[in-house]
């Protein structure tokens, strides 16, 4: 009687059991890292415009600006990397009536765009002096900096998230009076965003980059332990 009570038993208690060590025997939590560094290299991006009655005035006028432009950047020019400047965007608009039953007038619209990235930031302001001298557009934000290695930079603050989730483990673990063991699955969340620490500072004469901020590569991870 004892003996078939624990055949019937033992079972039963086996299967209600095993979820509960499957639960206890893992761990699932996350990891953060990140890598504080200074850009190196800037992307920029120029534009030279004129306007005039006709268009064939309007493109000689642009033409001019940019024959301007690359006799003053001659002694740059080999360190400016994928550099285009190429393509002559030519549209009419049409001016703003002043007085009732005044004809609308329309002009004609050049400009030419100058792109490049440097990987020497001291040409910064050089280049900067010759596009205002010439009056040509340009605009710089976060997204005109960035780092030349970049892709070595991402991996260095996935390595600390994961080193971070690894030491989380740990941490659980020795609570419990246990052991951190093989890694049941991984998830990267996300992507590694540069995150701006300080904005560049201009001076506010003559626009030149007085300094240019750090930034953070952020990364993190959700990772699932076994515990031993």
């Amino acid at each position: 009687m004892f003996t078939s009570l624990k055949k019937h038993l033992i079972p039963g208690l086996a299967a209600a059991l095993l979820p509960l060590a499957a639960h206890a025997g893992e761990v699932t939590l996350s990891g953060e890292g990140a890598v504080t560094y200074t850009p190196d290299s800037a992307r920029l991006t120029f534009t030279a415009s004129a306007e005039d009655k006709l268009a064939a005035n309007a493109s000689d006028k642009v033409n001019g600006l940019m024959q301007q432009w690359r006799d003053a950047i001659d002694p740059y020019r080999d360190r400016l990397n994928d550099y285009s400047d190429a393509n002559l965007n030519l549209y009419t608009r049409t001016l703003p009536i002043q007085e009732r039953g005044q004809e609308p007038e329309q002009r004609a619209v050049a400009s030419q765009t100058v792109s490049f990235t440097i990987d020497d930031l001291t040409l910064l302001n050089p280049l900067l002096a010759q596009a205002q001298e010439l009056g040509m557009d340009y605009h710089l934000g976060n997204g005109s900096f960035y780092h030349s290695e970049e892709a070595d930079l991402q991996r260095q603050a996935l390595a600390r998230a994961i080193a971070d989730a690894r030491s989380r483990c740990e941490f659980v673990a020795n609570e419990l009076d246990m052991s951190c063991g093989e890694v049941v699955t991984i998830n990267i969340n996300g992507g590694h965003r540069p995150v701006p620490m300080m904005m560049s500072e201009a001076k506010s004469a003559g626009d030149a980059v007085s300094r240019i901020g750090d930034r953070e590569l952020q990364a993190s991870v959700s990772a699932t332990f076994t515990l031993d």
